[in-house]
């Protein structure tokens, strides 16, 4: 799951370079419809689930802006790094990375919780084939490969 939502952040914020937040939000709209869809979700279902997939986007997203911000943006210079910094931040990366894998399993434990481990599975599925929804519609509407 974690290379995913990864894959999926960085997708989103490639995306959102040169589009409006009209298109963004339209975006996370589709989303919520289709993970709804997907996982079948009734309405006390629902109530429960989006308060808690919301937190853990929001969560998520601050580890990725942490990793990017305190990681990937000083490796743009990384002729000019000692060995010192290189391990302070090869330790925050495993950090992140640590609380990216906490964070995910937290997730699917409290959506099996709501609705049903069947249902906390079938997230990953749904989450997955969103992504590559969205890469392909991308790509449609750029004229891409």
């Amino acid at each position: 799951m974690n290379k995913y939502i990864i894959v999926l952040c960085m997708l989103f914020t490639a995306f959102s370079f040169g589009q409006h937040k009209r298109d963004w939000e339209k975006i996370k709209s589709l989303k919520v419809a289709y993970i709804t869809e997907k996982l079948a979700l009734d309405s006390k279902e629902a109530q429960e689930f989006w308060p808690i997939y919301n937190e853990y986007e929001e969560k998520r997203h601050a580890l990725s802006r942490k990793d990017h911000t305190q990681i990937k943006d000083k490796l743009k210079n990384s002729d000019a790094l000692t060995e010192k910094e290189a391990k302070k931040m090869l330790s925050l990366k495993i950090s992140i990375e640590e609380d990216e894998e906490e964070l995910d399993k937290a997730l699917l434990l409290e959506v099996s919780k709501v609705t049903s481990a069947k249902k906390a599975l079938l997230l990953l599925k749904a989450e997955e084939d969103f992504k590559r929804d969205l890469i392909k519609q991308y790509r449609q509407n750029k004229g891409g490969r």
